[in-house]
Parts: C-alpha cells; structure tokens; sequence
C-alpha cells in the first residue's frame, strides 16, 4: 500500500488479526475501509483481493483458502497445509509491500484461489 493513511489502516487491520485471529471484531468492515484505499491507489489487484477476501469471510466465516504451493524437484505442486489465521495474516502482510514483483504474483494467487471457492 502506498498511501500512509493505507498502512496505518493496514497495520491495524495486522494487529487486531494477531491478537483475536479472523474472528477479530469489525475486520469486515475494516477490510471495506482497506479496499478504498486500494481504490484511491488505483491498485485493481489488490481492490479485488480485498473485495474476494471480505466477501469470502463473510460467507464461510472462515479463511481456508488453498493459495499456497511448494514445488518438488520435479516440478510438481502441492499444497501447502497452514492454520487460516496464518493464511490470512500471509495475505495481509503481501499488501504491506504489493508492488514487489514476488509479492503480486502470491496475490494473484490469492485472488484466484478466492474466485475459484466463491463463484
């Protein structure tokens, strides 16, 4: 995120999700508040992140999205297994810096994964 008002909004959204996990009280609506500022950034990846993400916790009351892969020697991929508090706090800590090119493309991911269980 480039604007400071974005990283201080950010870095809350980190914080409350660190102390009470996903169930963390107003992370919806923080979330809501976070995608603006993705919009003000003109930044569509992460608008429609934010967007998928919000709408898939407040759907599934959970964040058991499977984004994360680890290649074999063979080039094959498998999932990764991680606790959805820490899946969740992964995605939030890729938009702490959502401009760096290995960081954009685990966002994709992100947003492809979300599209794939939501629609």
């Amino acid at each position: 995120m480039k604007l400071a008002q974005a990283n201080l909004k950010l870095e809350a959204i980190i914080t409350n999700v660190e102390k009470d996990g996903i169930k963390a009280k107003n992370l919806i609506e923080d979330l809501k508040e976070l995608r603006e500022f993705a919009l003000k950034e003109q930044d569509p990846l992460v608008t429609k992140v934010l967007r998928l993400a919000y709408e898939y916790l407040g759907e599934k009351k959970s964040f058991a999205v499977q984004a994360q892969y680890e290649e074999d020697e063979e080039e094959n991929e498998y999932p990764i297994e991680i606790e959805e508090n820490e899946n969740f706090m992964y995605l939030l800590t890729l938009l702490r810096n959502a401009d760096h090119k290995i960081n954009r493309e685990d966002i994709k991911d992100y947003r492809t994964a979300l599209k794939l269980e939501l629609y």
